[in-house]
């Protein structure tokens, strides 16, 4: 079973799940692609990553000249994660590293587009809807999830998220998706 990012669900609101995500690690690529393209395209990459193309950290002593440290294979994660870069026109997209690791324990990329990002823990409110992945499903959520989010008095904080948990081949109408935003409410 593929492991998912934990939260602590803080409570439920007409239109949306208000979660607390605790602090985690990414492994992220930014692409310069369109929503869609952007999703397949930063895939790639991330994959390549978790099946190998790494070095291990678990050898604490530089490598002799000469010597290569093994790769380390790591477990997928769910969801995908998509947001805006604040490079114009870019999207970077990300896995949730297994909660095991952090970004000083985390596998080096051997792909310099890849990145290990440590996240702070986060509040966001979340709303869940099936469907294909594509911008205007995307945007359509988006909206109502920050009406609802305002109704409650809460503040949108940085860029929305787009989550995707299904794998490409599972049946656009049996997809699961989220849009989650990053928010700041009543008593914070």
């Amino acid at each position: 079973m593929t492991e998912q990012q934990p939260y602590t669900v803080l409570g439920q609101y007409p239109g949306f799940e208000l979660r607390h995500y605790p602090a985690h690690v990414l492994a992220q690529v930014t692409v310069n692609a369109g929503f869609e393209g952007a999703g397949n395209t930063g895939f790639r990459h991330l994959f390549a990553y978790i099946s190998g193309q790494n070095s291990s950290r678990s050898v604490l002593e530089p490598d002799p000249p000469g010597e290569v440290r093994f790769a380390e294979t790591l477990a997928m994660t769910a969801p995908v994660l998509l947001e805006p870069s604040p490079v114009p026109g870019a999207y970077s997209v990300a896995f949730v590293l297994p909660a095991d690791l952090t970004a000083p324990t985390a596998p080096v990329p051997a792909d310099p587009a890849v990145s290990i990002v440590p996240v702070p823990g986060r509040t966001g409110a979340a709303a869940s809807f099936g469907g294909r992945w594509s911008e205007a499903n995307f945007q359509g959520h988006l909206a109502g999830l920050l009406g609802a989010v305002s109704a409650e008095g809460f503040t949108p904080l940085g860029s929305p998220r787009f989550a995707r948990f299904d794998p490409p081949y599972r049946p656009w109408f049996l997809r699961r998706n989220e849009v989650i935003q990053d928010v700041e409410g009543p008593g914070d």
